[in-house]
């Protein structure tokens, strides 16, 4: 017989994880299409109660989000410009009614390679807060997540926030994600770029790739050849001329592997320019 909890304090669904194997319900939106219409087998830990888990705060040190945080919720709060692509990105996750419910932390946990989240979280340097009964720890996204749904959770863990340093939230960004169509579309390739500008020169630079590999990654070949470059088209031309070895799209019915990797080089541009002023708003869309 399978148990259905529902806590009202985060204390209470840590020490229930703590007792045994849960299967974790926030939003529902990839929890309910997973099941199917399958027999439930797995005992249900529904966080939804949990309203100390939902909201954005800023602290002297870092912006936290709370792991129930919706997408709506990621839209509507003023963040600095460098979140701009996170939020553009939350425009882009499923339709509004999907937006309102679905939860930030929820999107990181599913682990799909085409997660539209990640991208900008990542070029944010974004870490995961991960509690059980006994213990706190934080983790860098990038070793958060381990493969295609798989992620470094342990069972008596769950999210509580995800976190973004000060620094890290700096600079302007932008979010591109290219598809099928325009909208309710699974990413074929999405990238978000933030570059930190001083002097009309890029200073910093954080770009990353999604639906391009077993995991979003951060193209470090892209970020050392946009350093000190003037703002301006060569920033384009560097992108298209720099290494992204990073990758490794598979092919499937959305796209091959080698469509996939022209594509990703052109949208990467396409972020980049958008991230310094230089493409703006229906040109960013792919």
């Amino acid at each position: 017989m399978i148990r259905y909890a529902k806590p009202t304090t985060v204390d209470e669904a840590l020490a229930l994880l703590g007792e045994g194997a849960w299967r974790i319900l926030a939003g529902g939106t990839d929890f309910y299409p997973a099941q199917g219409s399958k027999p439930f087998r797995d005992n249900v830990l529904d966080i939804n109660g949990l309203a100390e888990l939902r909201g954005i705060a800023e602290t002297g040190s870092h912006w936290v989000i709370g792991a129930r945080t919706t997408w709506t919720d990621i839209i509507r709060h003023p963040l600095p410009p460098a979140f701009d692509a996170l939020k553009q990105a939350a425009r882009e996750v499923g339709s509004a009614q999907i937006q309102n419910v679905a939860s930030v932390a929820g999107n990181l946990c599913n682990a799909s390679p085409a997660a539209d989240g990640v991208p900008g979280l990542l070029a944010l340097d974004a870490e995961v807060e991960l509690r059980s009964a006994v213990a706190t720890r934080h983790l860098p996204l990038q070793d958060f997540i381990l493969g295609n749904r798989r992620t470094a959770l342990q069972a008596s863990e769950m999210v509580t926030a995800i976190r973004v340093a000060k620094p890290g939230a700096t600079g302007t960004s932008a979010f591109v994600k290219l598809g099928a169509r325009r909208y309710l579309v699974i990413s074929i390739a999405m990238v978000a770029a933030r570059l930190v500008v001083e002097n009309g020169a890029v200073r910093d630079a954080a770009v990353a790739a999604g639906s391009c590999s077993v995991v979003a990654r951060r193209l470090a070949g892209v970020e050392a050849a946009l350093r000190g470059l003037a703002v301006g088209p060569s920033l384009a031309d560097a992108v298209l001329s720099a290494p992204m070895a990073e990758l490794s799209p598979i092919a499937d019915v959305r796209g091959s592997a080698e469509y996939r990797l022209d594509a990703v080089r052109e949208i990467v541009a396409r972020a980049v320019l958008a991230a310094t002023g230089q493409l703006a708003g229906d040109k960013v869309a792919a």
